[in-house]
């Protein structure tokens, strides 16, 4: 890239609707603040009322005028996930923009969702799933749009983390039944989340749909991830000193949405394509760029297998 892409650079979104999970805070507030500028109308996808509504009166003091709303929806649960998909499709809009960044992040003993999924690769993997199943006819209904995304095309941002490069995909034990990990299970998430962005691009393409499918990672942010968890009152103290310390040395939240609005709207942004910062072991930095892929992200044969497995257990097909 000749010069260094700034979010000053995403042109005017208006008329344009943007769905965002975990939009309340972190990374997915200051993406769904900086799209809301822009003139976009989001949606926050939010499990918890309270927090969502709180960030919505947090965003009208930020940006007086920016048009933004709530809408509970809970990716640990796949009825919740159909029932918010059914009422959106049920407004029969265009969604130009759906942005998969809502995440768990290692809680130290093994939980599960609301189908009995570990809980992690339930909420990061098979939730998003569901979820980018169940809209599709939106993100199809700005396709057929003249003027549907920033560049003429809706587009799926999903974000994955540079904690992928140490993933595997356990097959034998996907829900970690046998033997939990909290690091391990997060690295298979955001590996799992990486895959699927590729097959669902190669899904796409094969079925000649418009639709784009971009991948980004925040390098290393100061978000909620680090401070909120069932975690003990001096563990929960380190984190959000861990916290402090990762937005002095590394990322701020807000830097951290940098490669998410990069993936959402820049016009330099390719199908399959996965950004980042280019600091340090892209840990850090204002640049966005192209982010490196482990060799186990490139895997076809995994992606596929992923994908069929995942169909099963949401009990949902397509593409």
């Amino acid at each position: 890239m000749s010069k260094k892409w700034q979010a000053s650079d995403i042109p005017s979104l208006t008329g344009k609707r943007v769905l965002i999970t975990g939009a309340n805070s972190g990374i997915g507030y200051h993406t769904a603040l900086t799209l809301a500028r822009k003139g976009a109308h989001v949606i926050f996808a939010c499990r918890d009322r309270r927090r969502g509504e709180a960030a919505l009166a947090r965003m009208q003091a930020d940006s007086p005028g920016t048009h933004a709303e709530l809408a509970l929806l809970d990716l640990a649960s796949l009825a919740s996930i159909h029932d918010f998909a059914a009422k959106e499709l049920a407004q029969h809009c265009p969604l130009h923009l759906l942005i998969n960044n809502a995440g768990v992040m290692t809680p130290p003993r093994r939980l599960e969702t609301a189908d009995g999924f570990e809980l992690q690769f339930g909420t990061n993997v098979i939730g998003h799933f569901a979820l980018t199943a169940l809209l599709m006819p939106a993100l199809e209904r700005a396709d057929t749009e003249s003027s549907a995304a920033v560049d003429g095309r809706p587009r799926v941002v999903t974000i994955s983390s540079i904690a992928h490069k140490r993933g595997r995909i356990n097959f034998d034990d996907l829900q970690s039944a046998r033997k939990y990990s909290p690091m391990g299970a997060y690295q298979q998430s955001k590996l799992a989340n990486l895959l699927i962005a590729f097959e669902l691009d190669r899904r796409l393409r094969a079925a000649n749909l418009g639709i784009m499918s971009v991948a980004a990672h925040p390098g290393v942010a100061n978000t909620n991830l680090f401070k909120s968890g069932q975690y003990s009152a001096v563990e929960n103290g380190l984190r959000t000193l861990l916290g402090h310390v990762i937005g002095i040395v590394l990322n701020t939240d807000s830097e951290g949405a940098l490669p998410t609005l990069y993936a959402a709207t820049s016009i330099n942004a390719k199908d399959a394509g996965y950004y980042g910062p280019q600091g340090f072991q892209e840990m850090r930095g204002e640049e966005v760029g192209p982010a490196k892929v482990a060799p186990q992200g490139n895997d076809t044969a995994t992606a596929t297998r992923l994908w069929k497995i995942c169909e099963e257990l949401t009990g949902i097909k397509f593409l």
